[in-house]
């Protein structure tokens, strides 16, 4: 059996027809479904970008020197993270592609058990059936099964927008190290937690100064409105950094030289990131009340680019129902079997689209 052939559809496929109806709306379609940023990436990316581009050679697999570098100051001055070294640290194709293949390049496969949230990022679940591993959806560190090889875990967690605690963190590295399996925090929205602070596995709060089995996740696509740069970056426990190093390097997976000197200067910088959050906090104030005044509950929601919202009924049911109000959302059912009465409804969309979407609903 082909790979593709043993692999889920894909989710958003079955929002064609909701989007259809949507898009007839008389103001146009509201589109909240997908987390793709929409505001403008910041000049300092797009010179620094253009200044490397004469870049005849082949970069390498563990990144430039100052790519490194760049993570190792950022994950110091914003994540408090322990003292990392260049050994710590390795650029990544954007981290859709760490998740989905961190499974297989870990050697994982039969007889090893993969754990992610039972409401979660699919590709989490796609990566383990990539490996051949085997799916386990689990909230509780305490039931970690001892077969687990690979544990995930988000803060803040899309598509709940749920931020963990200390204490939380604390629970899932301890688990996970008394399994001798290798903990992977997604943190690919810590820079937008709303609610209650976002807390890297790197802090050593978290670790009590120990990387062991530890890796961190981070991008640029959200932070610096870059996902089309397709930039981001792994740190944590340098034995197995260089493991996934030794086996991107014959696979090619090789960020390219223009894109790792861009992700350096915004990296470098916070002030961009400073802007684009009161961006989402605006959108924010707007559409959240609009919501509840249309009769929706917001669960979770501390963090991360979305409002997580349901009306106590099935998802689809509520998809349809904003689809007529020419809005489209993610139903929940994309993220799990636990999550199929309530719809996720991104900020990443332009102020005017958020006030478009706000107005609809409070006319309902």
């Amino acid at each position: 059996m082909s790979l593709a052939r043993s692999l889920p559809d894909f989710p958003w496929d079955s929002l064609a027809g909701p989007k259809q109806r949507a898009l007839h709306h008389p103001d146009g379609v509201v589109d909240l479904s997908v987390g793709t940023p929409v505001d403008p990436t910041p000049q300092l990316a797009r010179d620094a970008l253009a200044a490397a581009s004469d870049a005849p050679g082949y970069p390498t697999v563990w990144g430039a020197p100052a790519t490194r570098q760049a993570v190792i100051g950022y994950l110091r001055d914003r994540w408090n993270s322990v003292p990392l070294t260049h050994e710590c640290v390795m650029p990544v194709i954007g981290t859709k592609e760490l998740v989905g293949w961190l499974p297989e390049l870990l050697g994982l496969g039969d007889g090893d058990a993969v754990v992610f949230p039972e409401c979660a990022y699919p590709t989490y679940g796609v990566g383990a059936q990539v490996a051949g591993a085997r799916l386990v959806p689990l909230d509780d560190p305490a039931l970690l099964p001892a077969d687990a090889k690979l544990v995930w875990i988000n803060s803040p967690a899309n598509p709940t927008g749920a931020v963990l605690s200390l204490e939380q963190l604390r629970a899932w590295v301890q688990a996970a190290r008394d399994r001798g399996a290798v903990l992977a925090s997604d943190e690919c929205y810590g820079e937008f937690a709303w609610e209650q602070e976002a807390i890297s596995v790197l802090d050593p709060r978290v670790n009590d100064g120990d990387l062991t089995g530890l890796l961190a996740v981070h991008s640029i696509s959200k932070r610096s409105n870059a996902a089309g740069y397709r930039g981001g970056f792994v740190a944590g426990d340098p034995s197995v950094v260089a493991e996934l190093i030794g086996a991107r390097k014959h696979l090619g997976m090789m960020l390219p030289a223009p894109i790792q000197a861009a992700m350096a200067a915004l990296l470098s910088d916070q002030g961009h990131v400073e802007e684009q959050r009161e961006r989402y906090l605006g959108r924010r104030r707007v559409l959240r009340p609009a919501l509840e005044e249309a009769g929706f509950r917001i669960e979770h929601s501390e963090g991360a680019l979305y409002l997580w919202a349901t009306r106590d009924e099935p998802c689809r049911d509520t998809i349809d129902w904003l689809a007529e109000r020419g809005i489209l959302a993610a139903p929940g059912d994309f993220y799990g079997e636990a999550s199929n009465r309530h719809v996720r409804l991104a900020l990443t969309a332009p102020d005017e689209r958020i006030a478009a979407a706000a107005s609809r609903l409070r006319a309902a």
